[in-house]
């Protein structure tokens, strides 16, 4: 073996490969960008304190608003709703309560809606929702049949901000890219806000779905929707049932750390702030962050984007 030639390579390589520089920083004179956040409602008295730890770390950030999601079949609605309820009770935070198709007809959902807006609940995320596992998603009889209608009646409710859903990656029931694209724009155009994206790990994805929206007519807001991973396995299992692709790179960055969740979390956050601070680079300014109910990732991110916690504690 020519041992000479094996110490000279990696300088031979730096002499003769590309070079690569890091990403650009944000200016200290940019703002910081827009943050949401979304929980999901407890099923236990465990669950419930590891969801208001959660709220309680977080809210000194001050997000834009925080969501509460609906379990597939719209199996948590009283939770959901109890979550919504507490949050505008007991926080400063602004919460944007979850609405489906699934399982109510349209005046049982309106008759939600106008709850929440007596309330004070201003913020809707409008979804069709998911079927029960192992069931094939039926528009429920006399209810609103898919987003795009719920958007419409939301409308008819109150002048609600909407926020409904997008997939970069097209929605699994989805015929074709161009009809989800088109599903979208009808989303938008009946009255919604902004659409929030499923969850991606590869950002050239999500900007080219940009690319695709601007050549749609699409003008609303696309807020990239990004989950910080420290569970890999259960990654792999949710991606598999919503349409997100787990890319190569990254079941090899996790290889191996099986049983060892204190890596797997810092290999979470490297992924995460790489992908936020290179999103950053190309000029967005507003995330969602998918919390899984688990703090401590998202606030770091959120720290390395530039955004910091106030002194005083809108959730206290």
């Amino acid at each position: 073996m020519d041992t000479a030639s094996d110490t000279r390579f990696p300088l031979q390589r730096w002499l003769t490969g590309p070079r690569f520089t890091g990403l650009p920083t944000r200016a200290a004179n940019l703002p910081p960008p827009k943050l949401s956040f979304e929980f999901f409602p407890p099923r236990t008295e465990a669950l419930e304190q590891q969801l208001w730890s959660c709220i309680k770390r977080l809210a000194p950030l001050r997000p834009r608003f925080v969501s509460v999601t609906y379990g597939a079949g719209g199996t948590t609605q009283a939770r959901t709703h109890a979550t919504v309820a507490r949050l505008l009770s007991e926080t400063h935070l602004v919460p944007a309560a979850h609405l489906t198709c699934v399982g109510a007809t349209r005046e049982t959902v309106d008759e939600v809606a106008r709850r929440y807006w007596d309330a004070g609940v201003r913020h809707i995320v409008a979804l069709r929702g998911d079927a029960p596992p192992g069931q094939a998603y039926e528009p429920y009889p006399g209810g609103y049949p898919y987003a795009v209608d719920l958007v419409q009646g939301l409308k008819k409710v109150a002048d609600f901000d909407i926020s409904v859903a997008a997939y970069p990656e097209v929605h699994p029931a989805a015929t074709n890219p161009v009809a989800d694209l088109d599903n979208l724009k009808r989303k938008l155009d009946a009255g919604a806000t902004r659409a929030i994206t499923q969850y991606f790990f590869d950002t050239s994805v999500y900007l080219r779905f940009l690319d695709l929206c601007l050549a749609a007519g699409i003008k609303a807001p696309i807020v990239p929707g990004i989950m910080p991973v420290s569970n890999f396995t259960q990654a792999v299992r949710f991606s598999a049932t919503c349409g997100a692709s787990v890319p190569a790179w990254m079941r090899t960055l996790f290889e191996g750390t099986e049983d060892d969740p204190e890596t797997r979390r810092m290999i979470g956050l490297v992924v995460a702030a790489e992908q936020v601070r290179l999103l950053q680079a190309n000029g967005v300014d507003e995330f969602h962050f998918y919390t899984l109910n688990r703090p401590d990732l998202t606030y770091a991110i959120a720290h390395v984007l530039g955004v910091r916690a106030t002194a005083d504690d809108p959730a206290s």
